[in-house]
């Protein structure tokens, strides 16, 4: 079942319910804040201080970072612009009772062009089952090449950030966005300070450790990954988080960022896609 709910204030979002899975998925940024399987705890977090009012981004989920990832285009607001656009609804497809397809399509406008001058069509294919698989696919409609950075912005609930550590990194160059200096991870990251690295050469699953649970990530059009935590100073700074939210998440983002950025000839496409599974 697929149903178009309001929320206070008439911000708009997509109920998805089926046998196996619930989602919930705003217009505004086709941003997916909940996805939980029947009778489990939710896998994405969402901040209960996040705001759902329209020109500002959700604080949790998935946000759609695009055309830029960070502040890499000063012309752009920080991770782009389509986190915060209005998508249109395309559809929605009940593949069985436990499989559930909906879609989303965001294009070029003056607006757009004004910030970002080029034309395009940007899809976004989530797909709610046992598993939660996002496609994010960029079609290049002008006459002219442009270059993308882009990220999936998961934040992934957690049961506490001492008890939580990833694997599927070892020996990956990666650029810590707090220094500017490049490094090579040489073990399982752990968490115990602020951490913002951009790995590269990423060509096997991510696996979240945690106590009761772990969650994998499958990623295919990416050879990047984004690994971030705000820890405590950072936290009271950032808006729509409350001072202890560090404890409670970990992001865990599918990109091509860095030295990943894609090109797009006209008429070229690219589609960046993750699977994200859980089991004891």
């Amino acid at each position: 079942m697929t149903e178009l709910k309001e929320m206070d204030g008439g911000f708009t979002y997509l109920e998805i319910i089926n046998d196996t899975a619930c989602a919930e998925i705003a217009l505004q940024g086709a941003h997916i804040f909940h996805f939980a399987r029947n009778g489990e705890n939710p896998i994405l977090w969402l901040s209960d201080e996040s705001d759902f009012e329209y020109g500002t981004a959700i604080r949790g989920g998935v946000p759609i970072c695009w055309p830029s990832f960070g502040m890499n285009n000063p012309k752009l607001p920080q991770h782009g612009f389509a986190r915060t656009c209005l998508w249109e609804f395309i559809e929605a497809k009940d593949v069985d009772s436990s499989t559930t397809e909906v879609r989303f399509l965001l294009k070029d406008s003056e607006v757009s062009r004004e910030m970002w001058n080029n034309k395009f069509e940007l899809e976004l294919k989530v797909t709610v089952s046992d598993e939660l698989i996002i496609e994010l696919t960029t079609v290049n409609t002008d006459k002219k090449s442009f270059q993308i950075t882009q990220a999936l912005h998961s934040y992934f609930h957690i049961s506490h950030i001492d008890a939580v550590f990833i694997e599927g990194l070892e020996t990956k160059p990666y650029l810590d966005a707090l220094t500017g200096i490049i490094s090579h991870q040489e073990d399982n990251i752990f968490f115990d300070k602020e951490i913002d690295r951009v790995y590269q050469e990423v060509n096997k699953n991510i696996l979240l450790k945690d106590i009761n649970r772990t969650i994998e990530l499958a990623h295919v059009g990416s050879l990047s990954s984004v690994i971030w935590n705000p820890w405590i100073e950072k936290a009271k700074r950032m808006s729509a988080m409350n001072d202890e939210a560090y404890k409670e998440f970990v992001c865990i983002e599918t990109a091509n960022a860095y030295a990943d950025f894609k090109v797009l000839e006209p008429g070229e496409s690219h589609t960046l896609k993750v699977s994200i599974f859980s089991y004891n």
